[in-house]
């Protein structure tokens, strides 16, 4: 049993939790919670860690059996966990290494979110969550887009991180010609939208642009979309949250695609 703060493990933990070097020179990520962890594929766990508490309830316990795993006490788990109320159960999972053309192999129309500069962690995991729900194929990211891996991002994505494919580029620029050339058409949401984005056809391969949450996107970003398409508004709102614009956008091509 782990008794102390000081344990190399639990520093590592900790470590993972806080910074995204870290994360990226291991490979490995922080999943903590029941929900999550029973929602993670057991070849992507590299350790199990447990408070003394969880093992103590049978019905928690079992999804553990077979399964190796360290104990720690209830004191040194509160210390290493990331959440206010901890549930007692956290893995180190295995990134998975996606690249870009993973995102369009798919069977049937292309479903892409292209995401700019998107800095909060629970707007991110938002649009992954969100975008499971609508069908989506992958989400394509610049490289200043917030790190997936955050322990933020993995707790509201509720497990749609490891079920939706995702890629980083540091060429965003790039990325999108090679998806236009593909065929692959791409909208903006923007105020000097054209058509409501009601109106547009997303049933061919279709993605989304959805930048900043103060500043929208990059001129050259927004320049390189085929059709600039708005979210009409009533009263004195002028525009919605990231995570909010991307997912009525996603619902729609959902409502289209099923139609």
């Amino acid at each position: 049993m782990i008794t102390s703060s000081a344990n190399g493990k639990v520093k590592q933990v900790m470590n993972l939790i806080k910074k995204a070097k870290a994360r990226n020179e291991s490979g490995l990520f922080v999943a903590e919670g029941l929900r999550i962890f029973k929602e993670i594929p057991r070849d992507q766990i590299d350790s199990i860690f447990v408070s003394e508490s969880f093992l103590k309830e049978e019905e928690r316990k079992h999804l553990i059996d077979g399964m190796k795993y360290e104990v720690l006490t209830d004191e040194v788990f509160q210390v290493m966990s990331d959440t206010k109320t901890p549930q007692g159960i956290l893995a180190l999972v295995k990134q998975h290494a996606y690249i870009p053309e993973d995102l369009i192999r798919v069977p049937g129309p292309a479903f892409l979110m292209i995401l700019e500069n998107i800095q909060d962690p629970g707007n991110l995991g938002t649009i992954i969550r969100a975008g499971e729900g609508a069908g989506i194929t992958g989400v394509l990211m610049n490289s200043t887009t917030a790190d997936i891996y955050n322990p933020k991002v993995i707790r509201s994505t509720m497990g749609s991180v490891f079920r939706v494919p995702f890629a980083y580029t540091d060429d965003l620029t790039a990325s999108i010609l090679q998806l236009k050339k593909k065929g692959i058409k791409l909208y903006a949401a923007h105020l000097d939208g054209r058509n409501n984005y009601e109106k547009e056809d997303y049933t061919v391969d279709t993605g989304f642009l959805i930048g900043n949450e103060a500043n929208g996107l990059t001129e050259d970003t927004a320049g390189l979309a085929d059709a600039y398409i708005k979210i009409p508004m009533m009263g004195s709102v002028e525009s919605l949250n990231a995570a909010v614009a991307a997912s009525v956008l996603m619902f729609e091509t959902a409502r289209q695609r099923r139609g």
